[in-house]
């Protein structure tokens, strides 16, 4: 039996040597090694991980990215509230078993996590530097933002898979982390030998920056100069030149609308298709805008561009039966605002309450099915030279900086976000001017300027899409910190809940940080999660942050 075994083998290998290539491809086909990796096209990869950046989506789970996470930060900053009274997030809580508010981690472990490694791993056999550049991009932003909302987080042994349980690192070293991974990304960048191709890095690229390698680096030059302007409340900023650091990385990233970091989506029949935000997907039908950021722009605040109606909040904001711009407190819902003042949804419904859109589509800026979302824009970049400047006295490069971009601002909304404007409401270059020169938004002089006009003008330009960092900005100052030369809040007139309107589990404090997501950490991390108080102590989500602190 053994001998026929032999000669049937011997048979076969004969066969195989006279047509090796084809015999070979043959078998190998039709029984693949088990234990070989499975090499997939990084090409496919790539653009889900681009999803990932505002609401993955995946058959595994979807809402993973800033996204789903900013409807509800959105409510701590005083963006919006919803049509709820007394609901959590406007009274700075959460609960500890749910996953609200861990849609970031989610995408930074899950929806990036070892798609990333693949992408790095795999484009570095196949020598698409341009592939690899891109990945280790994703992983500076996902690092950056995952310790801005939740402090410390699995670092080192990330995506260490002989682990079910993992340490967590501090702040300090995410953000050394960032800034090394930003270089390792720009190397690779840089690179043009091996397969590097802008046609082939846009098979991957079509819904971010299609290919561009150029405007990659910009992204990650922006990613550079948040990390350096987040600690500016620090002392470090000013000692260590910082702001120096701040206003270089700035002026390298983006410096036109043309460059901003912008996810696209297509729009169609599915879900995973369309914008997280728009009325197919149904996620913020309930949700209005909060009346402080309608006091802002319609010249209602007392301390802040007082008389001057804001030309973009007929972009940026819904209007009310009467056509002026009204908003909720948040955490009282409904409460307080007539019929008549009662805001419209973001799609433009004027049903108090409506969680739908019209049936005719009048959605506008971020709220439409296929709104553009911006990661990153020109105008910050102008902002954070505008704040690094001030801080280390150069007034006059601060107030050229906070004028571009106020003015890119302008233009950003009047070419990507022109749909559905009232004709009233149209931003027209003499309307424009109008307001860039009015004194009480921009000074005549450079001794005229303050941080709080610079961080009520970044709050109104970053809103709705911008909200993780415009918490980074409120959290550097305590929310309800003091301009130095005006002597009144920086965030003029901005009031936090308090008293009863608190979660009393805040132990009168005001929300600093996230939880981890509960659907992994509180689930198996329990030792780590209990080494730094985020298991036992109800209060942990005030804990100040490390780049808040002085």
């Amino acid at each position: 039996m053994k001998n026929k075994i032999y000669k049937s083998l011997l048979s076969v290998g004969l066969i195989c040597t006279l047509g090796a290539v084809s015999c070979s491809k043959k078998i190998d086909d039709a029984y693949q090694n088990p234990n070989a990796a499975v090499v997939e096209p990084i090409e496919s990869i790539l653009s889900g991980v681009i999803g990932s950046f505002t609401a993955f989506y995946s058959s595994a789970g979807t809402g993973y990215g800033v996204q789903a996470d900013d409807i509800l930060l959105g409510r701590y900053i005083q963006y919006w509230g919803t049509t709820t009274n007394g609901e959590n997030y406007g009274q700075m809580g959460g609960t500890v078993n749910s996953d609200n508010t861990g849609a970031v981690w989610a995408a930074v472990y899950y929806g990036q996590g070892q798609n990333v490694n693949k992408i790095i791993q795999w484009g570095t056999e196949q020598q698409k530097w341009d592939y690899v550049g891109a990945a280790w991009a994703v992983r500076a932003w996902g690092w950056l933002e995952l310790t801005n909302q939740y402090s410390d987080a699995p670092l080192r042994e990330a995506f260490n898979t002989s682990l079910v349980q993992f340490h967590y690192e501090t702040q300090p070293e995410f953000y050394d982390s960032v800034r090394a991974v930003s270089f390792r990304a720009l190397n690779f960048l840089n690179r043009t030998d091996g397969k590097v191709s802008k046609d082939n890095l846009a098979i991957g690229d079509a819904y971010f920056y299609n290919g561009d390698t150029d405007k990659w680096k910009k992204f990650v030059y922006g990613i550079l100069a948040r990390s350096y302007i987040n600690l500016s409340s620090k002392q470090m900023f000013i000692d260590k030149s910082y702001a120096d650091s701040a206003i270089k990385y700035a002026n390298l990233a983006m410096s036109n609308n043309a460059d901003n970091a912008v996810v696209k989506v297509a729009g169609g029949l599915t879900s995973a298709v369309n914008n997280y935000f728009g009325p197919f997907r149904g996620n913020i039908g309930s949700i209005r805008q909060s009346s402080y950021i309608a006091d802002l722009m319609s010249g209602n605040n007392a301390d802040a561009f007082t008389g001057v109606p804001d030309p973009r909040r007929w972009y940026m904001l819904r209007e009310n039966g009467n056509k002026t711009f009204k908003g909720f407190t948040v955490w009282a819902g409904t409460t307080g605002v007539s019929a008549s003042d009662y805001p419209q949804n973001y799609w433009g419904n004027a049903t108090a309450s409506a969680t739908t859109g019209p049936s005719v589509d009048t959605s506008r800026y971020l709220y439409q099915n296929t709104s553009p979302w911006p990661l990153m824009t020109a105008s910050e970049m102008q902002f954070i030279i505008a704040e690094a400047a001030l801080r280390k006295g150069n007034s006059s490069l601060a107030l050229t900086a906070y004028t571009n971009a106020i003015s890119l601002n302008f233009d950003m909304l009047t070419t990507t976000y022109p749909q559905n404007i009232p004709t009233a409401g149209v931003i027209t270059p003499a309307v424009k001017t109008a307001y860039l020169t009015n004194p009480a938004v921009v000074p005549a002089t450079a001794s005229g300027l303050t941080l709080s006009k610079i961080m009520l003008q970044k709050y109104i330009a970053l809103y709705g899409w911008g909200t993780h960092q415009t918490w980074i900005d409120m959290r550097k100052f305590h929310y309800t910190d003091l301009d130095p030369v005006t002597g009144k809040q920086v965030y003029a007139n901005f009031t936090p809940p308090s008293g009863a309107n608190l979660m009393s589990t805040n132990n009168g404090k005001l929300a600093y940080r996230c939880r981890p997501r509960y659907n992994s950490e509180y689930l198996y991390n329990v030792p780590e999660l209990t080494r730094i108080g985020a298991y036992q102590n109800l209060d942990y989500i005030t804990y100040e942050m490390w780049f808040s602190q002085k």
